[in-house]
């Protein structure tokens, strides 16, 4: 049978408002209980805060909840983005947290600038709009979203080609984290390194895959989005040759934001069974320490 006519149980890549989510992470338990899901990891970008309530509303529908995060980094050297995902992370470790509020904050800073220069050009935006859509953590889709409420764009691609992208009017470079940092700041809170949607990332497989396996990246998400079975079967084997556990899910924001559904992706229990039983001997060895560098190095293109 093929895995597009086989009914997944899980999705291990879905975000709520506590970053840049459509629903609340109650709501996303009753949609994922809707869908047939029995495991669901909620990794919402540079935020655990919705993990508190996301857990306690599974309960009633029996669903498990993968504990997680993803962390966004820049590729130095190459331009474009490496996304890490880090499960079963022991997120209430202060020093975690005080790195995601690190990332947060000047997250929520650039967001502030880029509204500051739209406005010096003429456009009529204000922060206190971009806050209130955003219910939660600003990123770009929230600015992007005061500017279609506007008229200046038709969606959320429109605003970021005529706006939000470098070299465009309201545009502002972010803080830039490194891949392999990414990876140290999950391994400090015993979490579970995975390289996030890999295909497509410069030198995956040449420089970026085999770099992070040294400093510690444990999983690949294989199983991802419209990936195709090729695109499965190769990942697959990536992972098999750095014997990292395969992952995977629908990278779920809500409709309209990426073209696959909540449990829309298939991917085989095996893998959730295979990351519990990593993070568990994870769990059991001390936590390197890692210091997030200093948000002060924001540059870029």
């Amino acid at each position: 049978m093929s895995e597009s006519m086989t009914h997944s149980l899980l999705d291990l890549h879905t975000h709520t408002t506590a970053s840049d989510g459509i629903y609340a992470p109650a709501e996303l338990m009753r949609l994922a209980h809707a869908a047939g899901l029995k495991r669901i990891g909620v990794v919402d970008h540079d935020s655990t805060n919705g993990l508190a309530e996301a857990i306690a509303a599974a309960e009633q529908y029996d669903i498990t909840v993968v504990p997680g995060v993803e962390i966004n980094t820049d590729l130095p050297g190459h331009g474009g983005e490496v996304h890490v995902l880090g499960y079963y992370v022991e997120y209430k470790r202060p020093a975690f947290q005080q790195a995601l509020d690190t990332l947060r904050d000047a997250r929520e800073r650039r967001g502030e600038r880029m509204v500051e220069r739209l406005r010096e050009q003429g456009f009529d935006v204000s922060w206190e709009r971009v806050r209130e859509l955003a219910h939660g953590a600003v990123g770009r889709p929230h600015v992007a979203a005061a500017l279609i409420e506007r008229g200046y764009a038709s969606n959320v691609s429109d605003a970021f080609d005529k706006f939000l992208s470098p070299g465009r009017p309201g545009y502002v470079p972010r803080y830039k984290l490194a891949p392999a940092d990414a990876v140290r700041l999950i391994k400090s809170a015993r979490g579970v390194p995975v390289l996030a949607h890999p295909l497509g990332i410069p030198a995956m497989e040449s420089e970026v895959l085999p770099e992070l396996v040294i400093v510690g990246l444990q999983g690949l998400e294989c199983y991802y989005g419209q990936y195709s079975e090729s695109d499965v079967t190769h990942l697959l084997d990536l992972a098999d040759t750095y014997r990292l556990v395969p992952t995977g899910g629908s990278d779920y924001h809500g409709p309209g934001m990426h073209p696959t559904p909540l449990g829309g992706r298939y991917v085989p229990m095996e893998c959730a069974e295979r990351l519990e039983r990593l993070a568990t001997f994870n769990h059991q060895i001390p936590a390197p320490t890692f210091d997030l560098p200093s948000p002060n190095a924001e540059s870029g293109d």
